[in-house]
């Protein structure tokens, strides 16, 4: 479910890995995603639209492994 302004993509390998789930929970400063018990990531929809559009969660893992989109450049 994406948020009003912002809509977070996540590739099903980095989403299942729970290091890079680890890391994206870690550098994203507010809070939009979360690590599941088994380990793989979860986004927190409710917090997609406070996205400050810093890119670290793109910076963190692979390239392409995080797409962040700006659904009003649509």
């Amino acid at each position: 479910m994406a948020g009003m302004f912002i809509d977070v993509k996540v590739d099903a390998k980095i989403a299942s890995d729970p290091e890079a789930a680890k890391k994206l929970v870690e550098v994203c400063p507010v809070s939009i995603f979360a690590q599941e018990n088994g380990g793989g990531l979860r986004i927190v929809a409710e917090n997609l639209d406070e996205c400050v559009l810093c890119d670290l969660c793109i910076e963190a893992v692979a390239k392409g492994g995080v797409e962040v989109i700006r659904l009003y450049d649509r």
